[in-house]
C-alpha cells in the first residue's frame, strides 16, 4: 500500500528572498557538458544556475549543527570560514571553516560534474577539543527553480534504499541526497513549517513532512556519516525527476577524488594556455589568471559567446522575486569589456562567438537591447547608443587580427552604424542607465563605433559609405566640446572649464537643446523628499576619459587636464588600498550610510573598474600605472572576486563592510575583471589596448583627413 504524502502547513511561506549579491566565489567545470554554475558567500553555498547561465535554481545551501538540546547554530553564526581555490587555478573551492567554540572543523570541497548537471560537495569533519559525540548535522535547501522562489513545489521520497530530497517547477526538478544517506527529512514552508526554523527553535527535528505544494519552500534532512566523517552531498537538476535523480545517482557512482583531478585538470589546461601577463602583474599573475576563470565560469554552454555580467542579485537579501534578473543577464557592453579582456589575454576564439551571439541578438532596426536574457528576449528595454557602438568596435579588432574565420560581420555592422546616425547624438541612456542627453562616454564610443563602420565600407569597396560614416564620427568630435564642457563650472575655485557628466536632452526629439549651460538634471535613486535635482554643469563623471582611451583626444589635452583635477577633487576616494572613484557626485545606487542594502535608494560607492580606467589613462599619459593595477589586485577579495563597490566609509563589520573592500552590491563583476586584464595588457604593449589605430591616425595623428 502506498504511504500517503504529509503535507506542510503554512502555505505559502513568506516573500522569498535572494542570497547576497557579493560573492567569495564563482565555479563550473571548463567543459560545455556540465551545464551548471554555483555560487559561495562567506562559504556557503548560494544561488546555483541550470541549465543556462541566466537562470538559477537555489538561493542557498546551509548547514546547521546541534547537540539537540542546548544549542544551534547554522554556518553563518557558528562557523569561520577560510576560502581557497581547488589546484594551482581552478573554478573549485575548498571551504575551511572552523567552529567558533573549537567543536570540530569542517571542510567543504565543491565543484560540478564533468558531464552533468550536478554540483557535488565533500564534506570532512575534524573533531575539536570541544567535541560533543550528541552533535548532528543538518541541510537545508532553498529551491528558487526556475528563477524564482514563488510556487515552488518540494517533497521527499524514500526509494530503494537512500532518501532523496526533490523539488519543481515549469518542468525543472532538482534531487538532492548524500552518500551516506538522511535519516531525517522534511520539506516546508519557509517561515512557518521549514525545517531549519524547527531546528533553531527546538535543536531537532520534531516534524516531518513528506510533501509543500506550491509556495516558498525548503528541504531540510539530518546528515549520517560514518568513523570516517566524510561523505559527498549532490544536487542534480533535469527536465523531469527522473532525469535529475539518474544525473544525481551517476555522478555519485564516480569517486569524489577522480572528479575534482578531471575538474582541475581541466582548468588548469586551459588557463595554462593564456599569454603569459604575469610580469606586468604585483601579484605574480594570481588575479590575472582568476580573472580569466571568472570570464569564463559567466559564458554559457548552450549558447556560446553569451557572458553574463555577473553570477549575483545584487544586495539579494533584500531583493524578491521581482528582481528577476540580477546581474545574471546579458548587457551588450559588459560582454564586449569581457570579451576584449579575453582577447587581451591571448583568446581569440571567445571573442569571435560573442560576435556571432551579438549579431544574432542584433534588432530589425539596428540597435541593440539595454539588456537581455540568454534566449534573447529583453530585459528593460532603454536605448543606450554605446551599447550598439561596441558590438561594431568588436567586430573591427578581429577583422584587425584576421580572426573572423568564414563569418562576416558587415551586414550587422552598416545597420549598427545606421541606428547611430538616426538616433544619435541624443543617447536615452548613457552607461550608467539613468539619463538621457549628450554623454560623453556615449559619444566617445559612438566616434569609435562609427570609424570602425568605416573601415568595414572601405574594406568592402564603397568608399562613399565609409565616407558618410566618417563624416558622423567627425560630426561627433567637432561638437564634443560644445555639447559637454561647461565653462562656468562651480566644483573647484580655479577649473572653470571642464567635462560635465550629460548634458540633459530629449532623446524623441528632431531637435534635442544644445546648450549646456542654465540647464538642470534630475537624478536617480534619492528618498522621497531629498533633493534630486542639480545644475547639470556641477555634475560630473569619469566618462571623459574614454575619449583619451579610443584615440579622439590626447591625454594632455587642456580640457582632459581640468577635468581629472575636478573629477580627484570631486569624485577620488583613497583607501588603505588604493585610489577609487565614484560613477559621479551624488550618486544614490549603492549601500546605505548605515551599511543596509540598497532597496531603491542609496549612497554610490566607489567602482574598482574605474580605477582600472584611470590606469588607462595614466599609461596613455606616460605616467606610473602600477598604483591601479595594485588598487585592483588589492581590492579583490582573498578569492580574487573584483567587486562592482567597494566600501568608502568607517568599517562596519556586522554587516561585513570594510573600507576598500566589497559592498553588498556585485560580486564579482566581469567588467573588472576584464578591466584589469586589459590593464596589464596595455602596458605590456605600450598603450591603451583598447585603443582604436583608424582612430588615433583620424583625429590626434592627422585630422588633415577630417570631412
Amino acid at each position: 500500500m502506498l504511504k500517503l504524502r504529509t503535507e506542510a502547513p503554512g502555505s505559502p511561506g513568506i516573500e522569498p528572498r535572494w542570497a547576497r549579491g557579493d560573492k567569495d566565489g564563482v565555479g563550473t567545470a571548463y567543459t560545455p557538458a556540465s551545464k551548471i554554475w554555483f555560487t559561495l558567500w562567506n562559504g556557503i553555498i548560494t544561488e546555483v544556475y541550470y541549465p543556462y547561465v541566466d537562470k538559477p535554481q537555489i538561493s542557498q545551501l546551509l548547514l546547521t549543527y546541534t547537540d539537540g538540546s542546548s544549542f544551534c547554530h547554522d554556518e553563518i553564526h557558528g562557523m569561520i570560514p577560510r576560502i581557497e581555490t581547488l589546484g594551482k587555478m581552478s573554478m573549485g573551492y575548498r571551504v575551511i571553516c572552523e567552529e567558533q567554540n573549537d567543536r570540530f572543523t569542517l571542510v567543504k570541497e565543491i565543484i560540478t560534474d564533468h558531464y552533468s548537471p550536478t554540483l557535488l560537495v565533500k564534506f570532512r569533519i575534524t573533531k575539536g577539543k570541544n567535541w560533543d559525540d550528541k552533535i548532528a548535522f543538518y541541510l537545508t535547501l532553498y529551491p528558487h527553480i526556475d528563477g524564482g522562489g514563488s510556487s515552488n513545489h518540494a517533497y521527499v521520497q524514500r526509494r530503494n534504499g537512500y532518501t532523496v530530497l526533490l523539488a519543481e517547477k515549469n518542468s525543472t526538478y532538482l534531487a538532492m541526497r548524500s552518500s551516506k544517506g538522511l535519516s531525517q527529512a522534511t520539506a516546508g514552508f519557509v517561515g512557518d513549517s521549514d525545517g531549519h526554523s524547527d531546528l533553531l527553535s527546538n535543536m531537532c527535528l520534531t516534524k516531518e513532512y513528506d510533501n509543500a505544494s506550491r509556495g516558498n519552500v525548503s528541504l531540510t534532512a539530518k546528515l549520517d556519516y560514518d568513523d570516517q566523517m566524510e561523505f559527498i552531498v549532490a544536487l542534480s537538476f533535469g527536465n523531469s525527476e527522473v532525469s535529475a535523480i539518474s544525473s544525481l545517482n551517476q555522478a555519485l557512482s564516480v569517486p569524489f577524488e577522480r572528479q575534482k583531478e578531471k575538474f582541475i585538470a581541466a582548468w588548469e589546461t586551459k588557463i595554462g594556455k593564456l599569454l603569459d601577463l604575469s610580469p606586468y602583474s604585483r601579484d605574480g599573475g594570481l588575479l590575472y589568471r582568476s580573472s580569466y576563470g571568472i570570464i569564463m565560469s559567466h559564458e554559457d554552454k548552450t549558447n556560446y559567446g553569451a557572458i553574463t555580467a555577473s553570477l549575483s542579485v545584487p544586495w539579494g537579501e533584500v531583493s524578491d522575486d521581482s528582481n528577476r534578473g540580477g546581474y545574471h543577464i546579458i548587457w551588450s557592453r559588459d560582454l564586449f569589456n569581457a570579451v576584449t579582456g579575453l582577447l587581451a589575454a591571448g583568446d581569440i576564439e571567445t571573442p569571435l562567438k560573442s560576435l556571432v551571439y551579438l549579431d544574432a541578438n542584433q534588432l530589425d532596426n539596428g540597435s541593440f537591447q539595454q539588456n537581455f536574457w540568454i534566449n534573447g528576449e529583453p530585459y528593460w528595454i532603454g536605448v543606450q547608443l554605446d551599447q550598439t557602438a561596441y558590438p561594431v568596435m568588436l567586430a573591427y579588432r578581429l577583422a584587425q587580427l584576421n580572426a573572423l574565420k568564414q563569418f562576416d560581420p558587415t551586414p550587422m555592422v552598416y545597420k549598427a552604424a545606421a541606428f547611430l546616425i538616426a538616433s544619435g547624438p541624443v543617447t536615452q541612456q548613457e552607461r550608467w542607465e539613468e539619463n538621457s542627453g549628450f554623454s560623453t562616454s556615449t559619444i566617445a564610443a559612438n566616434i569609435a563605433g562609427l570609424v570602425c563602420a568605416a573601415y568595414f565600407a572601405r574594406r568592402d569597396n564603397k568608399p562613399g559609405l565609409a565616407d558618410f560614416f566618417a563624416s558622423f564620427a567627425d560630426f561627433l568630435e567637432r561638437n564634443l566640446e560644445k555639447w559637454t564642457v561647461t565653462h562656468t563650472g562651480t566644483l573647484l575655485n580655479d577649473v572653470k572649464t571642464h567635462y560635465i557628466r550629460i548634458n540633459p536632452a530629449d532623446f524623441n526629439s528632431e531637435c534635442p537643446d544644445e546648450d549646456l549651460e542654465g540647464k538642470y538634471i534630475s537624478l536617480k535613486n534619492f528618498p522621497s523628499g531629498a533633493q534630486s535635482t542639480f545644475p547639470a554643469n556641477t555634475i560630473v563623471s569619469t566618462g571623459f576619459l574614454q575619449l583619451v582611451r579610443y584615440g579622439i583626444r590626447r591625454p594632455d589635452d587642456p580640457i582632459i587636464l581640468n577635468s581629472l583635477k575636478v573629477i580627484d577633487s570631486v569624485l577620488k576616494t583613497d583607501t588603505p588600498f588604493g585610489p577609487v572613484w565614484h560613477r559621479y557626485n551624488h550618486d544614490g545606487y549603492g549601500q546605505a550610510d548605515d551599511g543596509s542594502g540598497y532597496t531603491g535608494t542609496g549612497v554610490g560607492r566607489g567602482w574598482p573598474l574605474l580605477s582600472g580606467e584611470r590606469g588607462h589613462y595614466e599609461l596613455a599619459a606616460g605616467h606610473d600605472p602600477y598604483p591601479y593595477v595594485s588598487a585592483l589586485e588589492n581590492f579583490a577579495s582573498d578569492t580574487r572576486m573584483i567587486p562592482e563597490q567597494v566600501w568608502d566609509a568607517a568599517d562596519i563589520p556586522d554587516k561585513h563592510l570594510h573600507l576598500g573592500k566589497k559592498t553588498g552590491s556585485a560580486t564579482p563583476l566581469v567588467w573588472a575583471h576584464a578591466e584589469y586584464i586589459k590593464l596589464l595588457r596595455s602596458i605590456k604593449e605600450g598603450k591603451p589596448f583598447d585603443q582604436v589605430e583608424d582612430v588615433k591616425r583620424r583625429y590626434i595623428d592627422d585630422r588633415s583627413t577630417l570631412l
